[in-house]
């Protein structure tokens, strides 16, 4: 259920208007081109943790795959990263809910979700899974009936209602790539980023009963789960919405599909339906902090309390960290919402493309091994072709960024912070790695 649910995010339900916005119906070309570079990356993080599963997957394999300094950069990397989104998380959330409850602040609301979900986090891993399982069936459920309802519209087959035909898709006389190919690369950036989260499945199966089998059956099933929940939710918009109404609208397009189908409350529901999905992310991001930390304390890349566990196999000083930052994030969040808070926002921004480009060369190093050691359970199709395929498409991003004035500021944001983070892993291996013994004058 979370390789499901992972899938599935605030940026699906939110974030679809944005790239519509930005490409018109041909947001549709956006989805498939950044569906396809993530399935590879997928498949590639699903080979190497078939092969080594590892609590701190992405780190350990920079680390054998590339480096010592790779395993460092990238794992605080990915921590810095899901830190900040947890304070943008349940901030977003706890708003939502304190306009339900009048009287009662913002903050209060926020302290009562990470204490909660501080607990469930530090109980046992169990707890953890059971929580995501249920959020993860609530999404999953909502879009099944989301698509549903959608292709009953597109047909005509609700009462009062006409078959669309393909004049929406074709831009109701704009064409369907109203805004031309730079508007798909504008659409290209806006939905890129909607799929970030979707790896951490191959952390949590790490330590699921038989890691194996979890996480190629995850991978295994990323390719369907891709096609049917983002390709047919945004397929439905497109089809059933002008593009200037589902790109302009407050509301999510989700709700204006529905509000067309006639059916009542579901601008409350699709609420509920979105603090579900921040409360879900932020539930998995303390999971996926907390694991990075211990990865990195037991690789000798952090402080060693980080990488003691609890009688019930927790590590309950990394989930304590990340819960102390998340309130910090959350503090930042109202404090400074426009100044420090966007400046760590930005370098955040275009973290995940570092993060993939990491994946995707320890993977290249790393495949040769695994195939001499014949322990491939999952394999990248048609390797080295598509990983280098892979690798050229980040870059393309990476190109595309440079000519976006918001992105280039993310860009080099995250530049930035990949310099510092690798000054201090330096400074930090230079001061805990034992010195090569020089030898001695002869006769000693």
């Amino acid at each position: 259920m979370m390789g499901l649910g992972s899938a599935i995010g605030a940026g699906l339900f939110l974030g679809s208007g944005v790239g519509i916005a930005a490409a018109g119906p041909a947001v549709i070309v956006s989805y498939v081109l950044a569906g396809i570079m993530i399935i590879f990356v997928m498949r590639m993080l699903g080979e190497m943790g078939a092969a080594l599963p590892a609590s701190g997957s992405f780190s350990h394999y920079a680390r054998i795959g590339i480096g010592e300094w790779a395993g460092f950069v990238m794992g605080w990397l990915y921590w810095f990263m899901l830190i900040m989104v947890l304070g943008v998380e349940i901030t977003g959330a706890s708003s939502i809910v304190s306009s339900w409850i009048p009287g009662v602040p913002q903050w209060v609301v926020a302290l009562v979700f990470v204490t909660f979900f501080a607990v469930v986090n530090l109980a046992k891993v169990a707890n953890f899974g059971e929580f995501e399982f249920w959020f993860a069936a609530l999404k999953v459920a909502v879009i099944i009936g989301f698509l549903v309802i959608g292709v009953l519209l597109v047909f005509g087959l609700l009462p009062g209602t006409e078959p669309v035909g393909l004049t929406h898709l074709l831009g109701d006389g704009d064409g369907f790539a109203p805004n031309g190919t730079a508007g798909i690369a504008a659409g290209l950036l806006a939905v890129a980023f909607a799929f970030g989260g979707i790896e951490i499945v191959t952390i949590a199966a790490a330590e699921s009963r038989d890691p194996e089998r979890s996480i190629a059956t995850a991978v295994r099933t990323v390719v369907w789960r891709i096609s049917l929940f983002y390709l047919g939710s945004i397929a439905i918009m497109v089809l059933v919405l002008p593009w200037t109404v589902a790109g302009s609208s407050e509301d999510s397009p989700f709700v204006s599909v529905l509000d067309i189908a006639g059916i009542p409350y579901v601008s409350g529901f699709m609420e509920l339906v979105v603090v579900v999905a921040l409360l879900s992310a932020f539930n998995a991001n303390v999971y996926g902090t907390s694991r990075m930390a211990f990865a990195l304390s037991r690789g000798g890349d952090g402080p060693a309390a980080l990488g003691r566990l609890s009688r019930t196999g927790v590590p309950r000083n990394a989930v304590l960290l990340s819960v102390f930052f998340g309130f910090v994030s959350v503090l930042l969040n109202w404090l400074l919402p426009e100044t420090l808070l966007e400046v760590l926002l930005n370098a955040v921004g275009s973290a995940l493309l570092a993060i993939w480009i990491f994946i995707v060369v320890a993977q290249l190093r790393l495949r040769p091994r695994f195939e001499r050691e014949g322990v491939l359970t999952v394999r990248m199709w048609a390797f080295p072709y598509l990983s280098w395929v892979t690798l050229a498409l980040l870059g393309m991003f990476i190109v595309l960024m440079l000519f976006d004035d918001t992105a280039r500021v993310q860009l080099l944001s995250t530049l930035v912070l990949f310099l510092v983070i690798a000054a201090i892993g330096w400074m930090w291996q230079r001061r805990t790695r034992p010195v090569p013994n020089r030898p001695g004058p002869r006769g000693h």
